[in-house]
């Protein structure tokens, strides 16, 4: 399987002239990938997106152990595009367009997707797509089809790092509050500090809709707190546990 995702990753650097494009979440699976791509001897940048609502552990775990990653910070933080566009969710994700897929037009986006992450991404995902939003935009997922007991055996025969928090039970990471987590609410306990931000920038939300006469804040919620608790609260939601978001993509 190494041999033949490496294979994977030479046969589409050489249709390219720039280096790969390497997406780097700091999780287990982009920590394979930057691995990969290594052992591959092609050239590559890796990057990171900041969403600004990343578990801090994972954001100290990758400036220690991929040194070579860019962190691109977006122009405006979660909590500031959350006042402007409302809060984000199932059916309308713009964070995930405007923080967590940004870089990459032109290129060739090496990344870590595999099927085995979700019934969805099994279904809809390939290991070469087309960006659909962004035409020049080409995908490669060199280990589609690995499953998560391949992912942590190439990290224990290889020696790689991963975060601390795959030690205290979680299995993905990502952006705390996502509308498509299931355990945001549980997560966010975790994490005082960032559901009082998220608190606030509720309430600010609340305040920017009344003043611009919007009526439907007032008759469903009393405040941007009580707003916030519904976002937030897991039966409503009803996303199964594995599901997560998934970019859309021609294949």
């Amino acid at each position: 399987m190494v041999k033949i995702a490496i294979e994977r990753i030479g046969t589409h650097a050489d249709c390219i002239n720039d280096p790969l494009y390497v997406a780097d979440s700091f999780g287990k699976d982009s920590g394979t990938i930057l691995e990969l791509v290594k052992m591959s001897g092609v050239k590559f940048d890796a990057h990171h997106n900041l969403t600004t609502i990343d578990p801090p552990e994972l954001i100290r775990f990758g400036k220690k152990n991929h040194q070579e990653t860019i962190i691109e910070r977006p122009e405006e933080n979660f909590f500031e595009l959350l006042v402007r566009r409302g809060f984000p969710i199932r059916q309308g994700r713009w964070c995930c367009e405007m923080l967590k897929e940004r870089g990459g037009s032109g290129r060739m986006v090496t990344t870590g997707i595999r099927w085995a992450e979700s019934p969805r991404r099994k279904s809809k995902r390939r290991m070469f797509e087309i960006c659909q939003k962004d035409k020049t935009k080409k995908i490669l997922n060199p280990i589609i089809d690995w499953s998560d007991a391949d992912i942590w055996e190439f990290h224990k025969k290889y020696k790689i790092p991963y975060c601390e928090l795959y030690d205290k039970g979680y299995k993905r990471l990502g952006c705390l509050g996502c509308p498509m987590s299931y355990w945001a609410e549980e997560e966010l306990e975790q994490y005082p500090k960032y559901k009082a931000l998220f608190i606030k920038s509720f309430e600010r939300l609340y305040k920017h809709k009344v003043a611009k006469g919007q009526t439907e804040p007032l008759k469903r919620w009393k405040n941007g707190t009580e707003m916030f608790y519904w976002w937030i609260n897991k039966k409503r939601r009803k996303a199964s546990p594995e599901e997560q978001m998934c970019l859309a993509f021609d294949n």
